[in-house]
């Protein structure tokens, strides 16, 4: 890259890094097409970020074409119109833009950073990837092999070993559970029209969210949603209905040649839009959240030396939902593990919280989320997803307060009526001793 370039590089990624002002505005913008839109503007610098959702994700794949979402997601940056794999990126670098593709169970993204001086010419760009995707034959077994490499390592990995042994057993033959990369024999066979076959189901109107944070006015942004959205279909494949969470107490042991084994342990979730999940939220947090002062990493890890760190988490999909967990432990150690989690899984149940631990963890929820809004990126993120739960405008300012609301009898009452014992399933992969799979 010439110097002029890597200069205009490095000061894409500086206003990348930037922090997010406070009092965030956001907007509500619709086009005069018809496309809705949130905005937060911040004219300090002369950059903008922009998200794009597609509800579906891999859930989306044909019968018998798994991973065929996940595939096609990472052939849009191969190339589009008439460039090349090569010819695009070059293109891209010129401009000083980067747009990155993902996909998950639930949506497909794609993040597209730009400069105000280059925008025209990176949504032109990004319009064209869109909609004139080539999915070249070389470029289509090149990808190919790097999804068959990765499927190659997940199997030797025992996190992802107890992960789709979990999926297996909580979702049975939904999409959820399987993973949405594909397998070894799907990913081999797939042909250039399965390729375009999923590329037509994910992309349409009736799925479609977007944000924009930075350099660009709501006027500005109506013009440039109709230009590159536009011309979208109405209407994409239709999305699979809810999973049945067949979840039910035990173990599963999946035999993996390995001196520390892994375990993900899990229930029957909470719905996001359940009027009891910020009580959820501030149990978990209490449980097992992110820090080091939760009820298992004091029990599991500072008192019995059993993992480094074991985690609670609440999976709130959205085609099911499930309360999970995850654990590291030597072989002959994992039984214990076991039943220490167990353990507290019972004591939040039949004892609750006390109000010490509901304050600490209500400081800790509020005064960590404004950290979240740590740039134009990941406020457009955050944004897109906000719209993915259906969750208001008014989200941002209202979130902690919905957090402080929640009471001691709030808790105590949902850990009774919710946490459930005998009903946590642990899949582990490794040679726990003392633990073989009880259903």
């Amino acid at each position: 890259m010439n110097p002029l370039k890597l200069f205009a590089a490095s000061l894409l990624a500086c206003f990348m890094a930037l922090p997010a002002l406070a009092g965030i505005k956001i907007q509500e913008v619709t086009s005069p097409g018809g496309i809705t839109a949130w905005l937060v503007e911040d004219h300090a610098i002369p950059f903008s970020a922009l998200e794009l959702r597609f509800r579906g994700g891999t859930s989306l794949d044909a019968p018998g074409k798994r991973g065929s979402v996940y595939l096609m997601t990472g052939l849009l940056e191969e190339g589009s119109g008439d460039m090349g794999a090569q010819e695009y990126t070059r293109a891209l670098e010129s401009l000083a833009a980067s747009f990155s593709y993902d996909a998950d169970k639930d949506s497909v993204s794609i993040s597209a950073r730009f400069l105000t001086e280059n925008r025209a010419e990176a949504v032109a760009l990004l319009r064209q990837t869109l909609f004139e995707p080539r999915f070249d034959q070389d470029a289509l077994d090149r990808v190919r092999a790097q999804v068959l490499a990765g499927l190659r390592s997940d199997a030797k990995n025992p996190n992802k070993i107890a992960g789709e042994a979990f999926s297996r057993m909580a979702f049975g033959e939904h999409p959820y559970g399987s993973d949405g990369k594909g397998t070894l024999e799907s990913v081999a066979a797939f042909s250039r029209q399965d390729i375009f076959d999923a590329y037509e189901a994910v992309f349409a109107r009736d799925r479609l969210y977007v944000s924009a944070v930075g350099d660009i006015t709501a006027e500005e942004l109506g013009v440039l949603l109709d230009d590159l959205l536009g011309a979208l279909p109405a209407e994409g494949a239709p999305i699979p209905g809810p999973a049945d969470v067949a979840i039910e107490g035990g173990v599963t042991v999946v035999d993996f040649d390995t001196p520390q084994s892994v375990a993900l342990f899990g229930q029957k979730g909470i719905k996001r839009e359940d009027p009891d999940f910020f009580t959820a939220y501030v149990m978990n947090q209490i449980l097992g959240g992110g820090s080091f002062e939760t009820r298992l990493m004091t029990e599991v890890r500072e008192k019995r030396g059993l993992t480094y760190g074991v985690y609670s988490y609440l999976v709130p999909r959205d085609l099911a939902a499930v309360y999970m967990g995850s654990v590291a432990s030597a072989n002959g150690k994992m039984a214990e593990t076991v039943e220490v989690i167990r353990g507290e899984w019972r004591r939040m149940a039949e004892e609750g919280v006390t109000a010490k631990e509901l304050k600490n963890a209500q400081t800790y929820l509020t005064g960590a989320y404004p950290l979240r809004f740590d740039g134009n990126s990941r406020i457009a993120s955050i944004l897109a997803g906000m719209q993915m739960d259906h969750l208001p405008i008014s989200y941002v300012e209202t979130r902690n307060d919905r957090i402080d609301a929640v009471t001691l009898e709030d808790i105590n009452r949902f850990a009774a009526e919710f946490m459930d014992p005998e009903g946590l399933h642990f899949t582990i992969a490794g040679r726990p001793e003392g633990l073989e799979t009880t259903n």
